[in-house]
């Protein structure tokens, strides 16, 4: 089975676009969506009604915001909470479709296992909040060690820090590059940052996310129209920083 796993899609309705394309193109037998399908950017309505169709949806912290409160956020990502839920709140679209996607939200449950995989926002030590940072393997290996005894499977999938790569025991974190874009899922525990759909921070503004075909994963980008989101930013009364950073991929 070909499993597609993207994440942090931020309300980016052209990354998302691109990439379903993608995942047409190359053909996959189910979606995975590790949460963050609203926040920062300019189409929380939208991109959420396309998230309905896949097959498993995980709250991220921006959706955790949405719902209840943005606890540990930045001012830029509260202001951006704030305007999205105003915009999930609209009473000059129908009510009808307004409910149906806050149904879908509180529909999104933390945490996903299905056999060999583990699926989570954050880290499964704690689903929407805590991030696993690259620099955590030198700055805080106890923090990463503890991470591979949180759960069962032995290969976790998160997103939230928008880096994509591989963290494995040691700890040891490896970048899609360092591995030729692919690698065997072996019984090594691993735990698979899938990177962001909607807004990657890792230098390339590329649109990233995974796909696992039986024992094989591979990472992929994505072009999309950038221009068009920050286009689509001007709408809106988001802070600028949000659109300008996707260029440069920060």
């Amino acid at each position: 089975m070909r499993i597609a796993i993207i994440s942090d899609i931020h309300a980016n309705l052209p990354a998302l676009e691109a990439v379903l394309a993608d995942i047409d193109l190359v053909g996959v037998d189910r979606i995975y969506c590790l949460g963050d399908v609203i926040g920062y950017g300019p189409e929380p309505r939208e991109c959420l009604e396309v998230s309905t169709r896949f097959d498993v949806n995980l709250l991220g912290n921006h959706e955790e915001a949405v719902l209840y409160d943005p606890i540990g956020f930045n001012p830029r990502a509260k202001a951006a909470v704030e305007w999205t839920k105003q915009q999930l709140m609209s009473t000059s679209l129908p009510r009808e479709e307004t409910a149906a996607l806050w149904k879908h939200l509180a529909s999104m449950k933390q945490t996903h296992e299905e056999g060999d995989i583990f699926l989570a926002h954050g880290t499964p030590r704690d689903p929407t909040r805590e991030y696993l940072f690259v620099q955590d393997c030198s700055d805080d290996p106890e923090k990463v060690e503890e991470l591979f005894d949180s759960f069962g499977p032995p290969t976790a999938f998160v997103g939230h820090t928008h880096v994509a790569g591989i963290f494995t025991p040691g700890p040891r974190f490896r970048s899609p590059d360092e591995i030729g874009g692919k690698i065997n899922l072996g019984r090594e525990n691993m735990i698979v940052n899938v990177g962001s759909v909607g807004q990657p921070r890792d230098g390339d503004p590329r649109s990233s996310y995974v796909i696992m075909d039986q024992d094989e994963l591979e990472f992929r980008r994505v072009v999309y129209p950038v221009e068009e989101t920050q286009r689509r930013f001007k709408r809106t009364p988001l802070p600028e920083n949000l659109a300008l950073r996707l260029i440069e991929g920060r």
